[in-house]
């Protein structure tokens, strides 16, 4: 790979910022745990930022006993009463009365919070019709923030083991839930306080007032090293923000999906809760038609988990698989699901990808319109740049992760594809095994005609706000059909 940078600040990126130390952290368990601690550590301002939100959801292992309430609402309570200078921040998506603080569990906290002098809440309505805000931020004191999928809500929680049974996998009223699989990312230095910067531009478009950078605070040691940790990266904080008012769109997003894409060499890996883009089967496709194009691994659950995701989404991700048949002679990509031991699927929610062992991302947007073009999302992502010991530590985070789907070590998963030649040899060889956590093949279903034309003409996933109210005739999948994009130098 050319040591020439993907990044590019004002096209595919916001900035690029220092991370003094990145994590990636897998599943809620450890994400939970992680934002707890770093709460507890807080001392002048927290922000939360979130997409879905539930004021019961305990914040740590079901099990937590730290002295402090196990439930956010009750947690974030007694935070200002045991540090009387901390001030907290909470920014949540507002669609109207379908809002999550509309439900029981969140009311009283509202009105708790209200009459609370240090804690201030914000409920965002300000988008396109139709649009959400997607991102799930936090920062600490502008000196630690994380960045990824993981709301503060139910049914995210859940063990890297994923198991069948687990009887700590539970709602508040005691009712299970199935294995989820996520991920998120943590860092500090300059890269955190940009993103405090971020969380501020919501926050005051929002009406909140003007808050000034902390100043002088400094991680604590306690604070590295949780989760999978990459130690100083620069990072790149990229946005997507729909045109609005008199706010332009921004389409950072999109064009580092693609950009990334098309510097790969040897293998893309990526975990998203969907596939249906347009703009990124359309860099898939032209990679595919190389005769020494990259092999694709696609991880996605086996179903969306609500209708609109079933009719849209996965009719999409239908229609997207079988067009990009055409444009792959050399049988170079593939979507997966996880499956328990059992064979019972296991909902993938993450947001990341990871180019050959160079550049790593991670964050709030799925792979599909709304993510590219319609709703406010956040992503961070890092290069090797030629360091040896990174790229390493890149190769083995995502055989970490496919050895978690697969139900092996990190290091089968290696040996694996060392010995077919081939990223999918490997793990066709390995998902073949019985008694395990494995990763089943993608089977386009059949959809019917109303799917496909709600699919084909992107009606409830729409690329932005005149989308929705343009003719039928120009939307859709395949308005443009898969049409191939230049290749950049990689």
């Amino acid at each position: 790979m050319s040591s020439r940078s993907v990044f590019r600040p004002g096209e595919n990126c916001w900035r690029v910022e220092q991370a003094d130390d990145f994590s990636i952290i897998v599943d809620a368990d450890d994400y939970f745990g992680a934002i707890r601690r770093t709460m507890m550590a807080a001392e002048r301002l927290i922000f939360l930022v979130g997409w879905d939100f539930d004021a019961g959801t305990t914040l740590g292992h079901p099990d937590v006993d730290d002295g402090a309430p196990r439930t956010v609402g009750d947690f974030i309570i007694w935070l200002t009463r045991q540090k009387p200078e901390l001030e907290i921040k909470i920014l949540l998506w507002s669609p109207a009365l379908l809002a999550s603080w509309m439900r029981l569990s969140n009311l009283p906290y509202l009105l708790r919070w209200k009459l609370h002098k240090r804690i201030s809440v914000h409920l965002d309505g300000r988008h396109p019709l139709g649009s959400s805000h997607h991102q799930k931020m936090l920062v600490v004191d502008d000196r630690t923030a994380f960045c990824g999928g993981i709301d503060v809500t139910l049914d995210r929680w859940d063990t890297r083991e994923h198991l069948d049974d687990n009887p700590s996998r539970h709602r508040p009223n005691g009712r299970p839930y199935g294995p989820w699989h996520d991920a998120s990312s943590k860092f500090t230095g300059e890269a955190a306080r940009s993103l405090g910067e971020l969380c501020r531009m919501r926050w005051t478009r929002a009406g909140g007032e003007e808050i000034p950078l902390a100043a002088g605070l400094k991680p604590r040691e306690d604070e590295h090293g949780q989760g999978f940790s990459f130690g100083r990266v620069c990072l790149a904080i990229s946005r997507t923000e729909p045109a609005h008012l008199d706010e332009p769109r921004v389409v950072e997003i999109e064009r580092l999906y693609v950009d990334m894409i098309m510097s790969a060499r040897k293998l893309i890996y990526a975990e998203s809760q969907y596939f249906a883009s347009r703009a990124i089967a359309q860099a898939l496709a032209r990679r595919l038609t190389e005769p020494d194009g990259p092999e694709v691994i696609l991880i996605n659950p086996l179903a969306s988990d609500n209708w609109l995701g079933a009719i849209a989404m996965d009719t999409a991700r239908a229609r997207l698989r079988e067009s990009l048949r055409r444009h792959d002679p050399r049988d170079r990509f593939r979507i997966y699901h996880p499956v328990t031991a059992s064979g019972q699927a296991i909902y993938v929610h993450s947001k990341l990808m990871i180019i050959d062992d160079e550049i790593v991302r991670v964050g709030s947007s799925n792979i599909n319109n709304r993510s590219m073009r319609f709703d406010r999302e956040c992503d961070v992502a890092f290069e090797a740049r030629g360091d040896d010991a990174l790229r390493r530590r890149i190769a083995g985070f995502r055989s970490v992760l496919l050895g978690e789907h697969l139900g092996v070590e990190a290091h089968e998963v290696e040996n694996a594809m060392n010995i077919a030649g081939s990223a999918i040899g490997g793990v066709e060889a390995l998902r073949k095994r019985t008694g395990l956590k494995s990763l089943r093949c993608y089977e386009t279903p059949n959809v019917s005609d109303i799917e496909k034309w709600l699919a084909d003409n992107e009606i409830l996933d729409p690329e932005g706000p005149e989308e929705l109210f343009e003719p039928i005739e120009r939307r859709g999948l395949f308005r443009r059909r898969l049409r191939l994009p230049g290749r950049r130098g990689r």
